[in-house]
């Protein structure tokens, strides 16, 4: 497949949609890492770090840290038992769940948002990848992902963008939706 047609099938599959009994192995893991180890990085800081929830055991703690989130911090008012526990479903319906995280650059040799743009391009690279080889993914940003800092066991410097959920699906090919280029470019 040519990397135009990559780019443009390249989709959010849900975890609802993974089949569960379709386990992920760790080559593949493996290679996704090192595909996002090539992502851009102005002056070579390599801002991306990642956490792999492969096990069971681990996907499941991460399960039960994602539900205990919610209760903790849902108002009484608000809290609903089964947004609870659907809030921890994701990591135990999949075959691996990344934890996107940012490590500045101590220094802080550039602006914060060179390096997360380049972490976002290092999932990217994930994401083509697992369209490549036909894995479903989605990268989640909920609040208990983005304040994971202690769960994660995170450094001062470092932060949590978000999980990478992955799993093996049936999902048909999907076609695009974007509107013309044309209506985002000025030439000058």
């Amino acid at each position: 497949m040519n990397i135009n047609d990559l780019i443009r099938r390249r989709r959010s599959i849900f975890p609802k949609s993974y089949l569960k009994e379709k386990p992920i192995e760790r080559a593949l893991l493996e290679q996704l890492l090192e595909n996002a180890n090539w992502a851009p990085t102005h002056k070579l800081t390599e801002p991306w770090r990642f956490q792999v929830f492969h096990s069971p055991e681990s996907r499941n703690d991460l399960g039960n840290y994602l539900s205990d989130y919610y209760r903790r911090n849902t108002p009484p008012e608000l809290f609903s038992e089964e947004k609870m526990l659907k809030s921890g479903e994701n990591p135990r319906l999949s075959g691996a769940v990344i934890a996107i995280i940012l490590h500045r650059d101590p220094q802080e040799s550039l602006p914060e948002f060179e390096e997360i743009a380049a972490v976002a391009m290092a999932v990217q690279n994930m994401w083509l990848t697992c369209t490549a080889v036909g894995l479903g993914c989605y990268w989640g940003t909920s609040k208990a992902a983005l304040e994971a800092h202690d769960f994660l066991g995170l450094a001062p410097n470092e932060r949590c963008l978000g999980l990478f959920y992955l799993g093996r699906h049936a999902m048909p090919e999907l076609a695009g939706k974007r509107r013309e280029i044309q209506e985002k470019v000025i030439w000058r």
